[in-house]
């Protein structure tokens, strides 16, 4: 045991939902929190909680973070996800500085970090792995091309036909070279319908590592984890002793020490229980973003153990002490448009509401503007229950409750997807966000009865007079019948007439439970997740629009403006590219949505833009 603790203060080297979530555990340990903060994070939520906060040029500037420690008086420091903590450079700077990193070892990060070093760890430990092929040897396709040097889907292609191999290999290099600075590809086998199944494992310098059991990750889109799970649906208690043994004897065979996960690929034999397959995926040497799930299960704070075995105590545990109770599954909320490509988005979130009822990781508050200079993340809703039913009804409830206003999410989409039979029934694997078969969900729905009745409400509700007042709103009465109904009539977003018929009398308190905002544009609702906008009509503006002849390309997303393609008096065709913007490493092609001439081009190469900016203006032919 250690008389003496390492240190009595972090800092914590990250921003959002994590900084919070690692500040309120090193507090809650009886230690000093000091925050680090861009100039666009000043008045975070982060920097207010912890006990003392340091301005760095950005998070990812090794020697600002260093600084940082110094002024403050920090003695650790904790990386949370993302940003420094798969690092071994920032980690061996931080240990070289003298104070402790929070984490595994930089040469461990260095090794694990890298999947070609992993799978040769990989192999070492007897944990099976795909097959793997040499560029100028014999490949049995389909094969995946992945990056060596990092993960998060950059530098990775499907093929399927050898005669796409090379235009893939080129491709993934040019990627992989941009993002981490290493062109270095691994080609290996590609399996079509696995599972993504990971273990959590935690070890300490005394030589003890034990597994907190698995997470399915399996809901993905473009190798972006949506939905995590805990633990596994559909895999057998063969499956699941072998996929943790496999973890702890990788984890053993490189000395971890402190938080990792291990994943696996797990796939066929689905109708002959403890006969899938697994595979050795990657390490990741650090926190996951879906660690909560595991904490719903075990009853155990990751981050407080991190902490416990950064001070260099053994961990007070036995395997045989942590047991998995219940079901937990997670969403991730992202600013993106799941209907136009998952495009990223901003704004400033005008109006925010996260469930009460379940576990919220979330810095996103009322007010706050989302930019594209970070992660599109803006929290997570976590759900529990005693099995996954109950777990899964308890998560369409919360997002039912979620309303993010201003700026366009994916929490309808979300919500959707835990609800759908094909999450239900547990039948989504790696691809299946991607393939036809989830089409539906990521096609935009139409505005239900629902919602447009819940925005007349509103509307009826706001523009009703105090009672008593003689010029007050109509109260329904009419000559020889019946008070008639009161009709609300409302546009929605697609410029399409909605006209509700609402009961006579007040309308106060019919919707303590729909989030709703009005302002001078019109009502916004959020239903099921998804948010709607309707306005009241305005004859004047609508025949102007109607009788407009010009089209406005405006930008779907803020970023920058890589190329023009038109000028101003070019004729152009329906579909032709007119520019292309960039965020978030994406590139959008803007095209003509009719033939014509463009009459407007409001932007130029580099010019950094707003989504909704006006872009190019193309006058109907």
């Amino acid at each position: 045991m250690t008389e003496t603790p390492r240190f009595t203060s972090v800092l914590v080297a990250n921003r959002g939902e994590i900084a919070l979530r690692v500040i309120r555990a090193v507090q809650a340990a009886g230690l000093r929190a000091i925050a680090v903060h861009s100039d666009l994070d000043a008045g975070a939520p982060h920097v207010r909680l912890a006990d003392h906060a340091e301005h760095v040029a950005s998070y990812l500037d090794v020697d600002a973070i260093l600084d940082a420690a110094r002024r403050s008086g920090a003695q650790a420091v904790h990386p949370g996800y993302g940003f420094l903590s798969e690092r071994a450079d920032a980690a061996r700077a931080v240990v070289d500085a003298g104070l402790v990193w929070i984490g595994p070892s930089p040469d461990v990060i260095d090794l694990m970090g890298r999947k070609d070093r992993a799978r040769e760890v990989a192999e070492r430990a007897g944990v099976p792995v795909t097959r793997r092929y040499d560029l100028g040897g014999e490949v049995a396709y389909p094969v995946l091309v992945k990056a060596a040097a990092g993960g998060g889907g950059k530098g990775m292609r499907i093929v399927r036909d050898p005669a796409d191999l090379t235009d893939a290999v080129a491709a993934a290099g040019r990627e992989a070279a941009a993002a981490f600075g290493d062109d270095t590809l691994l080609v290996e086998e590609y399996v079509e319908h696995g599972r993504h199944v990971e273990v959590q494992v935690i070890g300490d310098e005394h030589g003890t590592v034990l597994h907190l059991f698995e997470r399915d990750c399996s809901a993905q889109r473009r190798h972006q984890k949506v939905l995590e799970e805990a633990p596994a649906p559909t895999i057998s208690a063969a499956t699941r002793a072998r996929l943790t043994e496999a973890a702890v004897a990788l984890s053993r065979e490189v000395g971890y020490v402190n938080a990792g996960t291990v994943e696996f690929l797990v796939h066929g034999a689905d109708a002959v229980p403890g006969e899938e397959k697994i595979a050795f995926l990657e390490m990741n040497t650090r926190l996951q973003v879906e660690h909560p799930v595991t904490e719903a299960i075990t009853g155990l704070d990751l981050v407080a153990l991190q902490l416990h075995v950064a001070q260099g105590l053994p961990l007070a545990l036995a395997q045989g002490d942590i047991t998995a109770t219940g079901h937990a599954i997670e969403a991730r909320v992202y600013a993106e448009d799941p209907y136009a490509g998952f495009l990223p988005q901003a704004g400033r979130a005008t109006t925010v509401v996260w469930p009460e009822h379940v576990r919220v990781d979330a810095a996103l508050q009322s007010g706050a503007v989302v930019t594209t200079s970070y992660d599109p993340m803006l929290g997570k809703v976590i759900a529990r229950g005693p099995d996954r039913d109950s777990a899964r009804a308890a998560l369409v409830d919360a997002l039912d409750r979620t309303a993010i206003f201003g700026v366009t999410t994916n929490t309808g989409f979300l919500r959707r997807l835990v609800a759908s039979d094909a999450f239900g029934e547990s039948r989504i694997d790696t691809a299946w966000l991607d393939s036809p078969a989830a089409q539906e969900l990521t096609t935009r729905p139409s505005a239900p009865d629902a919602a447009a009745r819940a925005a007349a409400l509103a509307w009826a509700d706001s523009h009703a007079r105090p009672a008593g007042d003689p010029f007050g709103a109509a109260d329904g009465w009419r000559s020889g019948g019946d008070p008639a109904p009161v009709l609300v009539s409302l546009v929605d977003a697609d410029d399409t007439p909605v006209e509700i018929a609402l009961p006579v009398g007040s309308y106060v308190g019919a919707l303590d439970t729909q989030p709703v905002a009005l302002d001078a544009s019109g009502v916004t609702v959020a239903y099921e997740g998804q948010t709607w906008t309707f306005r009241h009509p305005d004859p004047a503006r609508d025949r102007a629009a109607e009788g407009s002849g010009d089209a406005d390309v405006v930008s779907p997303m803020p970023g920058t403006v890589l190329s023009l393609a038109v000028t101003e008096g070019e004729i152009v065709s329906e579909g032709q590219v007119l520019g292309v913007v960039e965020a978030m490493k994406m590139e959008l092609a803007l095209k003509a949505p009719y033939d014509g001439a463009v009459t407007h081009v409001g932007v130029a190469v580099g010019d950094q833009v707003a989504l909704g900016a006006l872009l190019f203006r193309v006058e109907n032919a």
